[in-house]
Protein backbone atom coordinates (compact mmCIF):
# COMPACT_ATOMS: atom_id res chain seq x y z
CA UNK A 1 0.00 0.00 0.00
CA UNK A 2 1.26 3.49 -0.63
CA UNK A 3 1.81 5.56 2.50
CA UNK A 4 -0.15 8.85 2.24
CA UNK A 5 1.70 12.07 2.33
CA UNK A 6 1.57 13.45 6.08
CA UNK A 7 -0.93 16.39 5.05
CA UNK A 8 -3.21 13.65 3.44
CA UNK A 9 -2.99 11.51 6.89
CA UNK A 10 -5.14 13.60 8.89
CA UNK A 11 -8.07 13.11 6.46
CA UNK A 12 -7.42 9.41 6.72
CA UNK A 13 -7.84 9.24 10.06
CA UNK A 14 -11.10 11.87 10.13
CA UNK A 15 -12.61 9.20 8.12
CA UNK A 16 -11.72 6.11 10.68
CA UNK A 17 -13.27 8.31 13.09
CA UNK A 18 -15.94 9.07 11.25
CA UNK A 19 -16.70 5.35 11.13
CA UNK A 20 -16.30 4.19 14.03
CA UNK A 21 -18.41 7.17 15.45
CA UNK A 22 -21.46 6.01 13.34
CA UNK A 23 -21.06 2.49 14.67
CA UNK A 24 -20.54 3.63 18.89
CA UNK A 25 -23.15 6.42 18.37
CA UNK A 26 -25.76 3.65 16.72
CA UNK A 27 -25.15 1.34 20.41
CA UNK A 28 -25.58 4.34 23.09
CA UNK A 29 -28.16 7.01 21.26
CA UNK A 30 -30.75 4.14 20.62
CA UNK A 31 -30.88 2.37 23.72
CA UNK A 32 -32.77 6.52 25.50
CA UNK A 33 -34.93 5.94 22.56
CA UNK A 34 -35.99 2.42 22.96
CA UNK A 35 -39.81 3.58 24.84
CA UNK A 36 -40.58 6.11 22.30
CA UNK A 37 -40.20 2.95 20.01
CA UNK A 38 -41.99 0.85 22.34
CA UNK A 39 -44.96 3.48 22.57
CA UNK A 40 -45.26 4.40 18.46
CA UNK A 41 -44.46 0.46 17.05
CA UNK A 42 -46.16 -1.04 19.89
CA UNK A 43 -43.66 -3.20 20.59
CA UNK A 44 -43.01 -5.97 23.24
CA UNK A 45 -40.13 -6.07 25.85
CA UNK A 46 -38.59 -9.20 23.69
CA UNK A 47 -38.89 -7.12 19.95
CA UNK A 48 -36.92 -4.04 21.73
CA UNK A 49 -34.36 -6.73 23.14
CA UNK A 50 -34.22 -8.22 19.04
CA UNK A 51 -34.34 -4.58 17.77
CA UNK A 52 -30.62 -4.46 19.88
CA UNK A 53 -29.48 -8.20 19.45
CA UNK A 54 -30.09 -7.96 15.68
CA UNK A 55 -27.01 -5.22 15.10
CA UNK A 56 -24.82 -7.02 17.75
CA UNK A 57 -25.55 -10.04 16.49
CA UNK A 58 -24.60 -9.90 13.10
CA UNK A 59 -22.06 -7.87 13.83
CA UNK A 60 -20.53 -10.42 15.88
CA UNK A 61 -21.02 -12.75 13.37
CA UNK A 62 -19.37 -10.74 10.49
CA UNK A 63 -15.95 -9.44 12.29
CA UNK A 64 -13.78 -11.66 11.56
CA UNK A 65 -14.66 -12.36 7.87
CA UNK A 66 -15.28 -8.41 6.74
CA UNK A 67 -11.93 -7.97 7.81
CA UNK A 68 -10.10 -11.08 5.90
CA UNK A 69 -12.66 -9.98 2.94
CA UNK A 70 -11.17 -6.63 2.82
CA UNK A 71 -7.52 -7.52 3.29
CA UNK A 72 -8.10 -10.06 -0.04
CA UNK A 73 -10.57 -7.50 -2.36
CA UNK A 74 -9.35 -4.01 -1.22
CA UNK A 75 -10.14 -2.37 1.93
CA UNK A 76 -10.60 1.08 0.46
CA UNK A 77 -13.39 -1.02 -1.49
CA UNK A 78 -14.84 -2.81 1.73
CA UNK A 79 -14.57 0.13 3.59
CA UNK A 80 -16.56 2.10 1.52
CA UNK A 81 -19.32 -0.63 0.86
CA UNK A 82 -19.68 -0.85 4.03
CA UNK A 83 -20.28 3.01 4.57
CA UNK A 84 -22.80 2.76 1.43
CA UNK A 85 -24.79 -0.07 3.96
CA UNK A 86 -24.99 1.12 6.65
CA UNK A 87 -26.08 4.81 5.65
CA UNK A 88 -29.25 3.29 3.45
CA UNK A 89 -30.01 0.75 6.65
CA UNK A 90 -29.78 3.92 8.92
CA UNK A 91 -32.41 5.93 6.21
CA UNK A 92 -34.67 3.08 6.15
CA UNK A 93 -34.70 2.04 9.89
CA UNK A 94 -35.79 6.00 10.14
CA UNK A 95 -38.78 4.46 7.85
CA UNK A 96 -39.65 1.19 9.44
CA UNK A 97 -43.28 0.79 9.91
CA UNK A 98 -43.06 -2.13 12.50
CA UNK A 99 -41.00 -3.72 14.83
CA UNK A 100 -40.17 -6.33 12.11
CA UNK A 101 -39.04 -4.38 9.34
CA UNK A 102 -36.75 -2.27 12.31
CA UNK A 103 -35.05 -5.44 13.03
CA UNK A 104 -34.65 -6.04 9.34
CA UNK A 105 -33.22 -3.10 8.85
CA UNK A 106 -30.55 -3.18 12.07
CA UNK A 107 -29.13 -6.51 10.27
CA UNK A 108 -28.08 -4.30 7.01
CA UNK A 109 -27.31 -1.88 9.14
CA UNK A 110 -24.94 -4.21 11.42
CA UNK A 111 -23.42 -5.58 8.16
CA UNK A 112 -21.83 -2.42 6.97
CA UNK A 113 -20.50 -2.09 10.37
CA UNK A 114 -18.86 -4.79 10.36
CA UNK A 115 -17.26 -3.62 7.73
CA UNK A 116 -16.33 -0.26 8.93
CA UNK A 117 -14.52 -0.97 12.36
CA UNK A 118 -12.16 -3.89 11.69
CA UNK A 119 -11.16 -2.24 8.41
CA UNK A 120 -10.41 1.28 9.73
CA UNK A 121 -8.26 0.01 12.40
CA UNK A 122 -6.23 -1.94 9.40
CA UNK A 123 -6.25 1.54 6.70
CA UNK A 124 -5.18 3.73 10.07
CA UNK A 125 -2.39 0.72 10.98
CA UNK A 126 -1.44 0.82 7.32
CA UNK A 127 -1.02 4.98 6.83
CA UNK A 128 0.55 5.78 10.44
CA UNK A 129 3.44 3.54 10.01
CA UNK A 130 6.24 5.35 12.01
CA UNK A 131 5.04 3.32 15.97
CA UNK A 132 4.82 6.86 17.49
CA UNK A 133 2.19 8.48 14.82
CA UNK A 134 0.56 5.37 15.13
CA UNK A 135 -0.16 5.39 19.25
CA UNK A 136 -1.55 9.08 18.47
CA UNK A 137 -3.83 8.01 15.67
CA UNK A 138 -5.05 4.74 17.71
CA UNK A 139 -5.58 7.19 20.58
CA UNK A 140 -7.45 9.57 18.63
CA UNK A 141 -9.65 6.69 17.07
CA UNK A 142 -10.24 4.99 20.51
CA UNK A 143 -11.11 8.63 22.12
CA UNK A 144 -13.51 8.60 19.62
CA UNK A 145 -14.94 5.38 20.73
CA UNK A 146 -15.44 7.04 24.64
CA UNK A 147 -16.92 10.03 22.67
CA UNK A 148 -19.77 8.51 21.24
CA UNK A 149 -20.33 6.85 24.29
CA UNK A 150 -20.63 10.01 26.21
CA UNK A 151 -22.43 11.77 23.56
CA UNK A 152 -24.92 9.21 22.64
CA UNK A 153 -27.30 9.32 25.41
CA UNK A 154 -27.83 12.85 26.12
CA UNK A 155 -27.76 13.34 22.02
CA UNK A 156 -30.37 10.80 22.10
CA UNK A 157 -32.44 12.39 24.82
CA UNK A 158 -32.43 15.84 22.87
CA UNK A 159 -32.99 13.90 19.51
CA UNK A 160 -36.11 11.94 20.51
CA UNK A 161 -37.87 15.02 22.44
CA UNK A 162 -37.41 17.42 19.63
CA UNK A 163 -38.05 15.03 16.33
CA UNK A 164 -39.24 11.82 17.91
CA UNK A 165 -36.75 8.31 17.92
CA UNK A 166 -36.55 8.24 14.17
CA UNK A 167 -34.47 11.06 14.05
CA UNK A 168 -31.83 8.77 15.88
CA UNK A 169 -31.16 7.23 12.87
CA UNK A 170 -31.36 10.53 10.77
CA UNK A 171 -27.93 11.20 11.98
CA UNK A 172 -26.28 8.92 10.25
CA UNK A 173 -27.31 9.80 7.16
CA UNK A 174 -24.86 13.02 6.67
CA UNK A 175 -21.93 11.28 8.95
CA UNK A 176 -22.15 8.64 6.76
CA UNK A 177 -22.57 10.38 3.18
CA UNK A 178 -19.50 13.15 4.93
CA UNK A 179 -17.27 9.61 5.38
CA UNK A 180 -18.20 8.68 1.81
CA UNK A 181 -16.79 11.86 -0.03
CA UNK A 182 -13.83 11.78 2.49
CA UNK A 183 -12.82 8.40 1.48
CA UNK A 184 -13.32 8.43 -2.33
CA UNK A 185 -10.77 11.66 -1.80
CA UNK A 186 -8.20 10.55 0.79
CA UNK A 187 -7.97 6.85 1.43
CA UNK A 188 -5.82 4.81 -0.54
CA UNK A 189 -6.68 1.29 -1.59
CA UNK A 190 -4.73 -1.46 0.21
CA UNK A 191 -4.26 -5.51 0.07
CA UNK A 192 -2.74 -7.56 2.61
CA UNK A 193 0.46 -9.02 1.16
CA UNK A 194 -1.16 -12.90 1.84
CA UNK A 195 -4.85 -13.16 2.76
CA UNK A 196 -6.73 -15.43 4.94
CA UNK A 197 -8.63 -18.06 3.43
CA UNK A 198 -12.57 -17.49 3.55
CA UNK A 199 -14.48 -19.86 6.20
CA UNK A 200 -17.63 -20.31 5.16
CA UNK A 201 -19.26 -23.77 6.95
CA UNK A 202 -17.50 -22.03 10.17
CA UNK A 203 -19.08 -18.63 9.55
CA UNK A 204 -22.15 -20.57 9.01
CA UNK A 205 -22.18 -22.18 12.17
CA UNK A 206 -20.95 -19.71 14.27
CA UNK A 207 -24.52 -17.64 13.09
CA UNK A 208 -26.23 -20.63 13.78
CA UNK A 209 -25.02 -21.05 17.30
CA UNK A 210 -25.34 -17.29 17.81
CA UNK A 211 -28.97 -16.77 16.70
CA UNK A 212 -30.45 -19.84 18.15
CA UNK A 213 -28.88 -19.66 21.51
CA UNK A 214 -30.20 -15.66 21.69
CA UNK A 215 -33.71 -16.59 20.27
CA UNK A 216 -34.05 -19.18 23.37
CA UNK A 217 -33.19 -16.85 25.73
CA UNK A 218 -35.58 -13.96 24.44
CA UNK A 219 -38.50 -15.79 23.76
CA UNK A 220 -38.28 -18.20 26.47
CA UNK A 221 -39.79 -15.77 29.07
CA UNK A 222 -42.95 -15.77 26.90
CA UNK A 223 -43.02 -19.15 25.34
CA UNK A 224 -41.94 -20.83 28.09
CA UNK A 225 -38.41 -23.37 28.15
CA UNK A 226 -40.46 -26.36 27.21
CA UNK A 227 -42.13 -24.89 23.93
CA UNK A 228 -40.94 -26.80 21.03
CA UNK A 229 -39.42 -23.54 19.10
CA UNK A 230 -37.19 -22.82 22.01
CA UNK A 231 -36.48 -26.54 22.44
CA UNK A 232 -35.94 -26.78 19.14
CA UNK A 233 -33.19 -23.66 19.02
CA UNK A 234 -31.63 -24.91 22.20
CA UNK A 235 -30.97 -28.38 20.44
CA UNK A 236 -29.59 -26.66 17.04
CA UNK A 237 -27.32 -24.57 19.27
CA UNK A 238 -25.91 -27.62 21.20
CA UNK A 239 -25.33 -29.19 17.69
CA UNK A 240 -23.49 -26.10 15.71
CA UNK A 241 -21.05 -26.07 18.69
CA UNK A 242 -20.30 -29.47 18.64
CA UNK A 243 -19.36 -29.42 14.85
CA UNK A 244 -17.89 -26.23 15.02
CA UNK A 245 -14.87 -26.95 17.12
CA UNK A 246 -13.79 -30.25 15.51
CA UNK A 247 -14.69 -28.07 11.90
CA UNK A 248 -12.38 -25.38 13.12
CA UNK A 249 -9.67 -27.84 14.51
CA UNK A 250 -8.91 -28.91 11.67
CA UNK A 251 -8.31 -26.11 9.44
CA UNK A 252 -5.08 -24.41 8.55
CA UNK A 253 -6.92 -20.83 8.84
CA UNK A 254 -9.75 -21.22 11.17
CA UNK A 255 -12.74 -18.56 11.56
CA UNK A 256 -12.14 -18.68 15.35
CA UNK A 257 -8.49 -20.57 16.30
CA UNK A 258 -9.94 -22.91 18.97
CA UNK A 259 -5.99 -23.80 19.97
CA UNK A 260 -5.87 -19.99 21.48
CA UNK A 261 -8.15 -20.87 24.35
CA UNK A 262 -5.51 -23.21 25.69
CA UNK A 263 -4.17 -20.48 27.19
CA UNK A 264 -5.68 -19.61 30.67
CA UNK A 265 -4.87 -15.31 30.15
CA UNK A 266 -6.59 -15.39 26.31
CA UNK A 267 -9.09 -17.69 27.81
CA UNK A 268 -9.70 -15.30 30.90
CA UNK A 269 -9.74 -12.26 28.28
CA UNK A 270 -12.17 -13.66 26.09
CA UNK A 271 -14.66 -14.38 29.14
CA UNK A 272 -14.10 -10.91 30.78
CA UNK A 273 -14.87 -9.60 27.42
CA UNK A 274 -18.32 -11.58 27.26
CA UNK A 275 -19.27 -10.32 30.83
CA UNK A 276 -18.32 -7.01 30.84
CA UNK A 277 -20.26 -6.53 27.56
CA UNK A 278 -22.97 -8.84 29.17
CA UNK A 279 -23.30 -6.49 31.94
CA UNK A 280 -23.13 -2.93 29.68
CA UNK A 281 -25.94 -4.38 27.22
CA UNK A 282 -28.33 -5.36 30.07
CA UNK A 283 -27.27 -2.36 32.11
CA UNK A 284 -28.42 0.23 29.09
CA UNK A 285 -31.17 -1.43 28.04
CA UNK A 286 -32.60 -2.27 31.71
CA UNK A 287 -31.89 1.17 33.03
CA UNK A 288 -33.00 2.83 30.19
CA UNK A 289 -36.42 1.17 30.28
CA UNK A 290 -36.53 2.20 34.39
CA UNK A 291 -35.69 5.56 34.14
CA UNK A 292 -38.31 6.70 31.44
CA UNK A 293 -40.97 3.91 32.82
CA UNK A 294 -41.02 3.67 36.32
CA UNK A 295 -39.46 6.84 37.40
CA UNK A 296 -41.62 8.70 34.48
CA UNK A 297 -38.32 10.68 32.67
CA UNK A 298 -38.35 12.10 29.63
CA UNK A 299 -36.11 10.76 27.01
CA UNK A 300 -33.94 14.00 27.07
CA UNK A 301 -33.88 13.70 31.55
CA UNK A 302 -33.05 10.15 31.27
CA UNK A 303 -30.05 10.74 28.71
CA UNK A 304 -28.59 13.51 31.32
CA UNK A 305 -28.70 11.22 33.91
CA UNK A 306 -26.83 8.70 32.48
CA UNK A 307 -23.80 11.63 31.50
CA UNK A 308 -21.78 10.81 34.86
CA UNK A 309 -21.43 7.26 33.43
CA UNK A 310 -20.55 8.28 30.34
CA UNK A 311 -17.67 10.61 31.21
CA UNK A 312 -16.05 8.44 32.74
CA UNK A 313 -16.29 5.47 30.33
CA UNK A 314 -14.87 8.32 28.26
CA UNK A 315 -12.49 9.37 31.08
CA UNK A 316 -11.16 6.19 32.27
CA UNK A 317 -9.36 4.41 29.40
CA UNK A 318 -6.68 5.97 28.92
CA UNK A 319 -5.84 5.69 32.35
CA UNK A 320 -6.33 2.12 32.60
CA UNK A 321 -4.14 1.53 29.03
CA UNK A 322 -1.16 3.53 31.00
CA UNK A 323 -1.88 1.40 34.49
CA UNK A 324 -1.80 -1.98 31.99
CA UNK A 325 1.54 -0.57 30.35
CA UNK A 326 3.34 0.15 33.58
CA UNK A 327 1.94 -2.73 35.97
CA UNK A 328 -0.05 -5.39 34.10
CA UNK A 329 -3.94 -5.83 33.24
CA UNK A 330 -4.67 -6.98 36.89
CA UNK A 331 -5.23 -3.97 38.88
CA UNK A 332 -7.93 -2.39 35.87
CA UNK A 333 -9.34 -5.71 35.94
CA UNK A 334 -9.78 -5.44 39.73
CA UNK A 335 -10.96 -1.99 39.52
CA UNK A 336 -13.50 -2.91 36.50
CA UNK A 337 -14.80 -5.88 38.13
CA UNK A 338 -15.98 -3.84 42.09
CA UNK A 339 -17.19 -0.94 39.65
CA UNK A 340 -19.15 -3.16 38.01
CA UNK A 341 -19.94 -4.77 41.08
CA UNK A 342 -20.63 -2.36 43.18
CA UNK A 343 -23.24 -0.50 40.41
CA UNK A 344 -25.64 -3.21 40.44
CA UNK A 345 -25.59 -3.71 44.43
CA UNK A 346 -26.56 0.31 44.11
CA UNK A 347 -29.48 -0.05 41.01
CA UNK A 348 -30.83 -3.02 43.47
CA UNK A 349 -31.34 -0.41 46.53
CA UNK A 350 -32.76 2.28 43.65
CA UNK A 351 -35.24 0.17 42.57
CA UNK A 352 -36.39 -0.65 46.21
CA UNK A 353 -36.78 2.97 46.33
CA UNK A 354 -40.37 4.64 45.01
CA UNK A 355 -38.10 7.75 44.66
CA UNK A 356 -34.50 7.05 44.17
CA UNK A 357 -32.38 10.13 45.24
CA UNK A 358 -30.63 12.06 42.35
CA UNK A 359 -27.24 10.93 44.91
CA UNK A 360 -28.01 6.93 44.59
CA UNK A 361 -28.23 7.44 41.10
CA UNK A 362 -25.20 9.04 40.06
CA UNK A 363 -23.39 7.60 42.08
CA UNK A 364 -24.77 4.21 40.62
CA UNK A 365 -24.14 5.22 37.14
CA UNK A 366 -20.57 6.79 37.96
CA UNK A 367 -19.37 3.09 39.69
CA UNK A 368 -20.36 1.59 36.35
CA UNK A 369 -18.65 4.26 34.38
CA UNK A 370 -15.77 3.49 36.14
CA UNK A 371 -15.68 -0.30 36.03
CA UNK A 372 -16.86 0.00 32.40
CA UNK A 373 -13.62 2.49 31.66
CA UNK A 374 -11.39 0.33 32.78
CA UNK A 375 -11.62 -3.15 31.62
CA UNK A 376 -11.10 -2.24 28.29
CA UNK A 377 -7.63 -1.80 28.35
CA UNK A 378 -6.83 -5.40 30.13
CA UNK A 379 -8.85 -7.23 27.92
CA UNK A 380 -7.04 -6.60 24.76
CA UNK A 381 -3.06 -6.19 26.25
CA UNK A 382 -3.98 -9.92 27.70
CA UNK A 383 -5.95 -11.11 24.80
CA UNK A 384 -2.39 -10.38 22.49
CA UNK A 385 0.53 -9.90 24.45
CA UNK A 386 1.18 -13.14 25.19
CA UNK A 387 0.56 -14.42 21.84
CA UNK A 388 3.47 -15.47 18.79
CA UNK A 389 3.40 -12.04 16.39
CA UNK A 390 1.62 -14.04 13.56
CA UNK A 391 -1.57 -14.50 15.69
CA UNK A 392 -2.02 -11.32 17.85
CA UNK A 393 -4.44 -10.40 14.90
CA UNK A 394 -6.39 -13.31 15.23
CA UNK A 395 -6.07 -13.02 19.21
CA UNK A 396 -7.63 -9.43 18.51
CA UNK A 397 -10.51 -9.82 16.67
CA UNK A 398 -11.53 -12.82 18.68
CA UNK A 399 -11.53 -10.62 21.52
CA UNK A 400 -13.53 -8.10 19.45
CA UNK A 401 -15.91 -10.59 18.48
CA UNK A 402 -16.69 -11.66 22.34
CA UNK A 403 -17.60 -8.03 23.45
CA UNK A 404 -20.19 -8.33 20.61
CA UNK A 405 -21.42 -11.67 21.67
CA UNK A 406 -21.45 -10.44 25.46
CA UNK A 407 -23.69 -7.73 24.50
CA UNK A 408 -25.96 -10.12 23.00
CA UNK A 409 -25.98 -11.93 25.72
CA UNK A 410 -26.62 -9.51 28.19
CA UNK A 411 -29.51 -7.76 26.44
CA UNK A 412 -31.16 -11.33 26.11
CA UNK A 413 -30.86 -12.59 29.03
CA UNK A 414 -31.22 -9.65 31.17
CA UNK A 415 -33.80 -8.57 28.78
CA UNK A 416 -35.45 -11.57 29.61
CA UNK A 417 -35.03 -10.96 33.42
CA UNK A 418 -37.18 -7.57 32.76
CA UNK A 419 -39.54 -9.22 30.69
CA UNK A 420 -40.38 -11.84 32.88
CA UNK A 421 -41.21 -9.02 35.47
CA UNK A 422 -37.97 -8.89 37.67
CA UNK A 423 -36.26 -5.68 37.73
CA UNK A 424 -34.35 -6.41 40.45
CA UNK A 425 -33.01 -9.76 39.14
CA UNK A 426 -31.85 -8.15 36.36
CA UNK A 427 -30.09 -5.63 38.48
CA UNK A 428 -28.85 -9.00 40.58
CA UNK A 429 -27.10 -10.61 37.43
CA UNK A 430 -25.55 -7.10 36.21
CA UNK A 431 -23.92 -7.03 39.62
CA UNK A 432 -22.37 -10.87 39.14
CA UNK A 433 -21.15 -10.42 35.83
CA UNK A 434 -19.53 -7.70 37.45
CA UNK A 435 -18.33 -10.11 40.43
CA UNK A 436 -17.23 -12.56 37.86
CA UNK A 437 -15.02 -9.98 36.30
CA UNK A 438 -13.07 -9.40 39.51
CA UNK A 439 -12.75 -12.94 40.18
CA UNK A 440 -11.45 -13.39 36.58
CA UNK A 441 -8.76 -10.57 37.16
CA UNK A 442 -7.52 -12.23 40.47
CA UNK A 443 -7.09 -15.44 38.87
CA UNK A 444 -5.93 -15.67 34.77
CA UNK A 445 -3.80 -12.26 35.34
CA UNK A 446 -0.35 -11.61 36.55
CA UNK A 447 2.17 -9.39 35.79
CA UNK A 448 3.14 -8.49 31.86
CA UNK A 449 6.41 -10.74 31.76
CA UNK A 450 4.60 -13.70 33.37
CA UNK A 451 1.28 -13.43 31.16
CA UNK A 452 3.97 -13.08 28.19
CA UNK A 453 5.74 -16.18 28.61
CA UNK A 454 3.44 -18.50 30.28
CA UNK A 455 1.06 -17.52 27.38
CA UNK A 456 3.17 -18.13 24.37
CA UNK A 457 4.59 -21.30 25.84
CA UNK A 458 0.87 -22.59 26.10
CA UNK A 459 0.29 -21.65 22.60
CA UNK A 460 3.84 -22.93 21.14
CA UNK A 461 2.65 -26.44 22.74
Amino acid sequence: MPVPRRGRRVPVLAVCCLSVLLVGLDVSILNVALPSMQRDLHSSVSGLQWTLDAYTLVLASLLTPAGATADRVGRRRIFQFGLVLFTAASALCSLAPSTGWLVAFRTVQAAGGSMLTPVAMAILTNTFTEPRERARAIGVWGGVVGLSMAAGPVLGGVLVESAGWRSVFWLNVPIGLAALALAALFVPESRAPRARRADPVGQFLLIVLLGTVTYAVIEAPGEGWTAPPVVTCLIVAACALAAFVPYENRRTEPLIEPRLFRSAPFSGAVATAVLAFAALGGFLFTNTLYLQRQLGMSALGAGLHLLPMAVLSLVCPPLSGRIVGRRGPRTPLLVAGAGITASGVLAVAATRCAHPSDTLLSLTYLLFGLGFGFVNAPITYTAVSGMPRAQAGVAAAIAATSRQIGSSLGIAVIGAAVAAGSGTAAWWIIAGCGAAVLVLGATTTGRRAATTAVTTERVRA
